[in-house]
């Protein structure tokens, strides 16, 4: 019977093991909440920082505004898709783009791998890498239009030097890495 009460050490081991790793996981648990709660608290404290809205707001103090008072500013002028800024980041892009495309394409042939992960699905053949890049340049040009189409013409110009700099980057490390 005492046999049977004594443990031998690799039993107690185990199961101090068990303890730490129960321990661990409750520890993880209360570091989560305990981050959910202060990221909670912070943005709550955010959001009533501002004066309460009966405070900030006394109507005694608002009078109508006519109609005449009022001048609105003029729209600004839209502007066509296919103007001649677009016309020079699209074309800028697409250059960029073939550049990449040679750059990685004599790398991977001369024993390179490729880093990116969604370009390295593709990276098999040239056929393959040329769709690649070629449906990265469309979908540069399709993301500029939506955007233009929903009005958000800064996101309009911004997609396309995103992409610029990003191949140009990688040019110059492909380049750099032959």
């Amino acid at each position: 019977m005492a046999a049977e009460l004594q443990q031998s050490p690799a039993v107690r081991f185990a199961w101090t093991c068990d303890e730490q790793r129960a321990h661990n996981c409750l520890l993880m648990n209360l570091r989560g909440k305990a981050t959910a709660l202060v990221v909670t608290a912070v943005f709550c404290g955010l959001a009533f920082a501002q004066e309460p809205a009966a405070v900030a707001f006394k109507t005694s103090m608002v009078e109508p505004a006519s109609a005449s008072n009022v001048a609105f500013p003029e729209a600004p002028q839209q502007h066509r898709f296919w103007d001649k800024e677009n016309r020079a980041l699209f074309s800028t892009v697409a250059a960029f783009s073939a550049a990449d495309f040679a750059v990685t394409r004599a790398n991977l042939a001369n024993g390179g791998r490729e880093l990116n992960p969604v370009t390295r699905l593709f990276s098999g053949s040239t056929a393959g890498l040329a769709a690649n890049f070629a449906g990265e340049t469309v979908g540069v040009v399709g993301l500029s239009y939506f955007f233009h189409r929903t009005g958000h013409h800064k996101l309009e110009r911004i997609t396309p030097l995103t992409n610029i700099a990003t191949s140009a980057f990688a040019v110059a490390y492909g380049l750099s890495h032959r």
